[in-house]
């Protein structure tokens, strides 16, 4: 593993700096809102739109990769998100009002396209490198430490750009790509492989052969993956809009403040990974607590008031959601064959960024109708999550690291195959 190790480090800038792209706007959000003059659902668009074009070009980016190669794939999709952030940042340069927000929004179904063929490439890529499973784990496990990382730093570094200039966050996002982009250029090497010469009928006949026979688990934990996304993008735009309007709590203190349940997310995501192995049994029932931990705490925190209350409470839900998406990313990508595993996994990770989008604006348009059913409808969302992975998801009887009985059909498993893939 050792002489990959630049390779590891030049992909794992790619998560990094795709997680900011996104993210680092949450806690700018309102002040973009005063600036060009819209509204808070107008605003959460920015979020939705950048996941909207992430849904629909992830599929076509993973079909493409697996013809054509990772690295052609990964690097013109760099490009492309630079190229987006600079369109952000020229208008908000010479436009202004709903001009610049419109043009912005322009540079936003760059970012998507260019996010879509960029980070989901990754996680396959890692696979291509390495012959041994093990190291595929690891290598993976750097990735997400990356992706983690970014998560957490995202806040904080969005509401400090967002001192020195609101448009600031757009800024740094072409200077993050080319930099990543400069690094796959020179340190990454791709192995060659056999490729299949797949048409696009038969790929997607593929896919629907794959969902014919793994449909009920998959679309479940698919559901859940939106789920947990869209429970944690709506409460930070929630939180975000909150501790400006309510608590007048602004720049680095708001972004740390909006830290503390993504640090808890993380640091919870990692301990369940730990703790899961290949037990799908334990897969089940430790994210299954996870979903159900994440509905308590959203019908708990309308019972109180105050900023403790509230931060305390949507931590616990942060918790929660870190619990029970490692379960997740390990049940689905060990319950399916390795050569369908790039495909599914890239559905997988549309369902996630449709979540991602739909929290945000469903969020800004709930927050005027008071809190019970704001929260009230987080508490459903997610006791449904809890709901699907009692009902849809069956594992079979344990079967650990690599000498465990036969399982049902639906979890057929090459038990080599790597934990976490998100």
């Amino acid at each position: 593993m050792k002489d990959k190790k630049w390779d590891l480090a030049a992909l794992a800038s790619i998560p990094l700096i795709m997680t900011l792209g996104n993210s680092m706007l949450i806690p700018v959000l309102p002040q973009i809102s005063r600036e060009l003059h819209i509204s808070s659902f107008q605003v959460s668009l920015l979020i939705t739109l950048y996941g909207l074009m992430a849904i629909l070009m992830i599929p076509v980016a993973g079909y493409l990769s697996d013809r054509f190669g990772r690295k052609k794939i990964i690097m013109p999709s760099l490009i492309i998100a630079a190229a987006g952030g600079a369109v952000c940042i020229a208008a908000a340069w010479f436009t202004k009002g709903i001009t610049a927000y419109w043009i912005i929004m322009g540079g936003r179904v760059l970012q998507g396209i260019g996010a879509a063929g960029a980070f989901p490439i990754v996680l396959p890529f890692v696979g291509d490198l390495f012959k041994d499973e093990k190291q595929v784990s690891k290598g993976l496990g750097l990735i997400e430490t990356s992706n983690t990382f970014g998560k957490v730093l995202s806040p904080i570094l969005g509401a400090y750009l967002g001192l020195l200039l609101w448009y600031a966050p757009f800024i740094s996002i072409p200077v993050l790509c080319i930099i990543s982009f400069l690094l796959v250029l020179f340190l990454v090497k791709e192995p060659k492989r056999d490729r299949e010469k797949q048409g696009l009928k038969d790929f997607m006949s593929g896919i629907v052969a794959i969902l014919r026979e793994h449909g009920r688990w998959l679309y479940a934990i698919f559901a859940i993956g939106g789920i947990c996304m869209f429970v944690t993008f709506g409460v930070l735009f929630y939180l975000s809009e909150t501790l400006e309007g309510k608590y007048n709590i602004h720049g680095v203190m708001k972004g740390l403040v909006l830290a503390i349940p993504l640090a808890l997310l993380c640091l919870a995501s990692y301990g369940s990974g730990k703790i899961i192995g290949q037990n799908k049994p334990r897969m089940k029932w430790i994210g299954c607590g996870g979903m159900f931990l994440v509905t308590a705490a959203m019908v708990i925190t309308v019972f109180g008031s105050g900023l403790y209350w509230l931060v305390g409470l949507l931590s616990a839900g942060g918790i929660g959601i870190g619990i029970a998406l490692p379960c997740m990313d390990a049940l689905i990508t060990e319950g399916i064959d390795q050569k369908n595993r790039g495909t599914i996994t890239s559905l997988y990770s549309s369902m996630r960024f449709i979540g991602v989008a739909l929290g945000p604006p469903v969020v800004s348009l709930l927050m005027s109708r008071g809190p019970w059913l704001l929260f009230g409808t987080m508490a459903a969302v997610s006791a449904a999550g809890g709901v699907l992975i009692l009902l849809a998801v069956k594992p079979g009887k344990k079967n650990q690291g690599g000498s465990g009985q036969s399982e049902k059909k639906q979890f057929k498993l090459p038990l080599s195959m790597p934990q976490r893939a998100r």
